[in-house]
């Protein structure tokens, strides 16, 4: 099917801006990339798949395109996160490169590590295969050495050009460069002399002093706002989004933009500010040090892997938007389904219109959609049954109707995601299960108790003759026949069923329970009829 390159979304509007401004090239190269310094959280992920959508867009039309993440490994250690075992042990290692940093979960073999692998296993599942770059590997191997040497002749420059949006000037004994030491491997050092080439003096807290050379030394590091364009510039970089604290005023990027022209000779990519992600319920922007984080596989618990990507290809990068676990999710689900029933020319919408959301559902897929609309059910009538079936996901398969053995796959982890959002952040108003064999009998007397042994008369004599339809109509037949406020037959019925006063959809709910189940829960009321 013919990809919508033409709907005005933003991913295509970006990847336009780089063929623009960038020109005509055999590679393009787009970037991401984090510290590793805790859960890499759902608001970091955003970045990602952010790069990932213009990545698809570049090679929708036709261009080859290198889409590098950034491992910033060899950053410093500052603080321990509020969920990490051993926090006393950890704190020993502060000021330290985070990837010698031990990892007292197990995980990994360090800290930063344990923090990359769970990204790296789960990005495949969403669509997702950065080219992994490694930061302390790219220093360590004096990847950089010329990067730190431009850095140290343009001193004078870079000073001024940081000077511009600070409050206060650096001082004089100020220098574009950090060492960890080798003899504590902590950053609290003091450069002391350059050589005008490559070698380096430094002093440590402890007093410990040594002249390196950078083009073999593993301690040498431009801090971030030089390190970033130096990245660009080794990487050519042409396309980065940074968030809106690196894009404000005299931030992160107004710096960089700089440094890469000026200190080392590159242009800036393109680049564009997302916003923060919030979680229902949970304002404000989350933070990885904290511990106190939702991460790509919790959301991956409660959304499918086109729902994930759906979150954000469906919504513009600057605007701030929250992740809901409530009852928003059904509304979440819903939505995407709608999206892509047009897609497959399944329900009706104008041009426009149909554009737009063809185009959010091709961006949303994983890998290349399938040939054939896949076979939908809603994630309500999901839960239903679900809860029906107590959680028995293959009995809830099978009982759908008309599913090919093609679709089972998808279906079965939409499944799971229903389920886990049921048992986990559904209301509980929501909830329900089916009375078990033995339990007590709800107590239901007067028209309650008629109203229940007219349903199980009604289920014995005439279940395998009715549809949903035609069920809904006899239902309301009954509570006439009773002269009874159809409500109050709606809660006698469910009382029975499930030992609530309100349920699912009274006549499909009754389809799913199934004939002889039904008649086990209403026959405690067959001596009324």
């Amino acid at each position: 099917m013919e990809k919508h390159l033409d709907s005005g979304h933003w991913a295509d509007v970006y990847a336009e801006k780089v063929l623009r401004e960038k020109g005509e090239k055999e590679i393009y190269t787009c970037a991401s990339g984090i510290t590793p310094s805790g859960t890499v959280h759902i608001g970091n992920f955003r970045e990602i798949i952010s790069v990932d959508l213009v990545v698809r867009a570049l090679r929708d039309r036709g261009k080859q395109v290198r889409f590098i993440y950034s491992w910033d490994d060899y950053d410093v250690f500052r603080k321990v996160p509020k969920n990490m075992p051993q926090p006393e042990l950890l704190a020993k290692y502060l000021r330290q490169p985070i990837v010698d940093v031990p990892d007292t979960r197990g995980i990994a073999d360090n800290y930063a590590r344990a923090n990359e692998i769970e990204v790296e296993k789960t990005l495949p599942s969403v669509g997702i295969h950065p080219d992994y770059l490694y930061q302390a590997q790219k220093y360590r191997a004096s990847s950089y050495a010329q990067g730190i040497r431009t850095a140290l002749e343009k001193k004078d420059l870079v000073k001024e050009i940081l000077d511009e949006h600070r409050s206060e000037e650096l001082g004089e004994n100020w220098w574009p460069v950090s060492v960890f030491s080798s003899f504590n491997n902590r950053d609290e050092t003091e450069i002391l002399a350059w050589d005008g080439e490559w070698s380096l003096t430094y002093k440590d807290e402890d007093g410990n002093q040594e002249t390196i050379d950078l083009r073999n030394s593993k301690g040498a590091k431009l801090p971030w706002r030089l390190d970033w364009p130096m990245r660009w510039s080794v990487e050519k970089v042409d396309f980065e989004p940074a968030g809106k604290d690196h894009h404000s005023d005299g931030g992160s990027w107004t710096t960089a933009q700089r440094m890469v022209k000026e200190v080392f000779n590159w242009e800036a990519p393109v680049t564009f500010q997302y916003d923060f992600i919030s979680i229902k319920g949970r304002g404000g922007k989350i933070s990885s040090s904290s511990g106190e984080v939702i991460s790509l596989p919790d959301v991956l618990e409660v959304y499918t892997p086109e729902l994930t990507r759906y979150l954000f290809a469906g919504t513009r990068p600057n605007a701030e938007f929250a992740i809901s676990f409530d009852l928003d999710v059904l509304k979440i689900y819903e939505d995407y389904d709608k999206c892509e029933r047009i897609y497959y020319g399944a329900q009706a919408a104008n041009e426009k219109e149909t554009a737009k959301q063809s185009r959010i559902y091709e961006l949303s897929q994983p890998e290349a959609p399938a040939a054939e609309m896949p076979y939908q059910v809603t994630i309500r009538h999901l839960s239903t049954f679900l809860q029906a079936y107590d959680g028995d996901i293959e009995r809830t398969l099978k009982a759908l109707p008309e599913v090919k053995d093609y679709q089972l796959d998808k279906l079965r982890v939409r499944a799971n995601c229903a389920w886990a959002w049921v048992t986990s952040f559904a209301p509980e108003d929501f909830r329900f299960s089916i009375r078990k064999e033995g339990q007590t009998s709800a107590k239901l007397e007067g028209k309650d108790r008629a109203a229940a042994a007219s349903l199980y008369k009604e289920v014995l004599n005439n279940f395998d003759t009715h549809d949903e339809k035609t069920l809904h109509n006899r239902i309301y037949d009954i509570a006439r026949d009773l002269e009874m406020d159809t409500k109050d037959l709606f809660r006698a019925a469910y009382q029975a069923l499930i030992g609530k006063d309100q349920g699912p959809r009274l006549a499909s709910f009754l389809m799913i329970i199934g004939k002889e189940t039904l008649l086990r829960l209403l026959s405690a009321y067959k001596d009324e009829l």
